[in-house]
């Protein structure tokens, strides 16, 4: 997964990833990441909205 930068910034972005039955949210803002799993892909979505929409995003990607 690629950050997308700007003249060293890093663009926030969420993203849901499912691996192995296990689901994972992405959060990426400011210099830092976050990554969380869930064991219910609802519990992963809920989370991801909730950053979305924390950060101001349009919309979450899923991977």
């Amino acid at each position: 997964m690629d950050d997308v930068t700007f003249n060293a910034w890093v663009c926030p972005c969420v993203e849901v990833i499912e691996a192995c039955g296990e689901w994972f949210v992405r959060v990426v803002e400011d210099d830092q990441e976050l990554t969380r799993s869930f064991d219910l892909e609802s519990f992963a979505l809920a989370y991801a909205e909730g950053q979305r929409i924390r950060l101001g995003l349009a919309d979450f990607k899923r991977l």
